[in-house]
């Protein structure tokens, strides 16, 4: 799970330096867009997950929250919200779980990319000790003795810890990655403001 205060991980409203809210048609509730996740009608009329948040249409969202998706799902509040017919796949909730892990997972590659990302227990240490460290991804099926090592060398450090050594391993083009690093930057916002998404959408499974 996600073991970090609110409080450490990216918040945003609407003024311009944190952007807009938007109010889930499940609960009525505005919260920011980081906290949502919007769907759309394709032109099948079909509730589409619209993850990258980048296809046209009027947007639907929806609380990255299970019990949320699956109460749209249940009352027919897609159809209300969209004002016509729609139809909703029986996977929706899976098909949204999926695209943000792989959504997350790309970010993290990308990161890497970027000069952002440190692997491998040694570099991250050598990371940590920089003062830049801005999170850390730890493997779900790692030791716990070793994750609490690294974890207590950075305390303010929000903390991810969704994904196995294997996944995080093929998101940075090695077998496995139990450790890993990043600085600050926009990427690793991004990437924890999808983490955050992802792992609320899992805790009701």
């Amino acid at each position: 799970m996600l073991a970090a205060k609110r409080s450490d991980m990216p918040e945003h409203n609407d003024d311009a330096e944190h952007g807009p809210s938007r109010r889930c048609i499940a609960s009525g509730e505005s919260l920011p867009v980081a906290k949502l996740v919007r769907f759309v009608v394709d032109p099948e009329g079909a509730i589409v997950p619209d993850i990258e948040g980048t296809l046209p249409g009027r947007g639907l969202w929806l609380t990255a929250d299970r019990a949320m998706i699956e109460k749209a799902t249940s009352k027919r509040l897609f159809a209300k919200a969209a004002k016509g017919n729609v139809t909703v796949g029986p996977d929706l909730t899976d098909r949204v779980e999926g695209l943000l892990k792989r959504r997350c997972l790309n970010h993290l590659g990308l990161a890497r990319r970027a000069g952002l990302v440190a692997a491998g227990a040694h570099k991250v240490k050598a990371q940590i000790a920089t003062g830049r460290t801005a999170a850390l991804f730890e493997a779900a099926d790692g030791s716990p003795q070793e994750r609490l090592k690294i974890v207590s060398m950075a305390p303010k450090a929000p903390i991810v810890d969704a994904f196995t050594g294997a996944e995080l391993g093929a998101a940075l083009g090695r077998d496995a990655a139990v450790h890993v690093a990043l600085q600050r930057g926009r990427l690793t916002e991004t990437l924890l403001e999808d983490a955050a998404r992802y792992v609320d959408l899992r805790r009701n499974a």
